[in-house]
C-alpha cells in the first residue's frame, strides 16, 4: 500500500469549496439583478466606501479589495458604466488614476441585495452558531494575515 504523499488536507480547495457553498445562496439574487459575481464584489467595495462617507475608490484599490486583476477589472467597470451602475472619472490629483463611484442605481442594488445577503449570514449564524461563525472570521483573518506577514 502506498503512503499518502500529503499530511494535510488541501486547504486551497477547501476554501474554494466553502466560497462556492456561500455563493450558491448569493448568486440567484445577483442574477435577478443582472449582476455577475465580479460586479457584485465591485459594488460591495463601492457601497462600503459610500457608507463611510467616501468620495470614490481608485481602481487599483478596487482591484485589490474585489480580487479582480487589472485587465478583467477594466472590462467589468466598462459594463457597469454602460449599465448605469458606476461613474468613473480621472483623479484630480493624478490624471493617470481613475476614481469610481456607485451611481444611485448601483447604490440601490447594494441596498436591495444587502437584505438578501444579510439574511443568508443570519441563516449561517443560526446553522453554525454565532460563536462558531465569529471564530471562522477570526481564523480567516489570521490566515489572511499570514500573507501580509503580520
Amino acid at each position: 500500500m502506498k503512503k499518502q504523499p500529503f499530511a494535510h488536507r488541501n486547504l486551497p480547495r477547501l476554501l474554494l469549496q466553502a466560497r462556492e457553498s456561500v455563493m450558491a445562496h448569493t448568486r440567484p439574487g445577483l442574477r435577478e439583478h443582472g449582476l455577475s459575481d465580479q460586479q457584485w464584489r465591485v459594488l460591495r467595495v463601492l457601497g462600503e466606501d459610500h457608507a463611510n462617507g467616501g468620495t470614490g475608490v481608485e481602481t487599483g484599490h478596487i482591484a485589490r479589495e474585489a480580487f479582480i486583476i487589472g485587465p478583467s477589472l477594466s472590462g467589468v467597470l466598462s459594463r457597469m458604466e454602460r449599465d448605469g451602475l458606476i461613474d468613473r472619472e480621472r483623479d484630480v490629483n493624478d490624471q493617470r488614476r481613475s476614481v469610481v463611484r456607485a451611481t444611485d442605481k448601483g447604490l440601490q442594488s447594494v441596498q436591495t441585495l444587502s437584505h438578501t445577503i444579510e439574511a443568508h449570514y443570519r441563516w449561517m449564524e443560526q446553522r453554525l452558531g454565532k460563536d462558531t461563525l465569529q471564530h471562522l472570521y477570526v481564523l480567516l483573518d489570521e490566515v489572511i494575515a499570514l500573507d501580509v506577514g503580520e
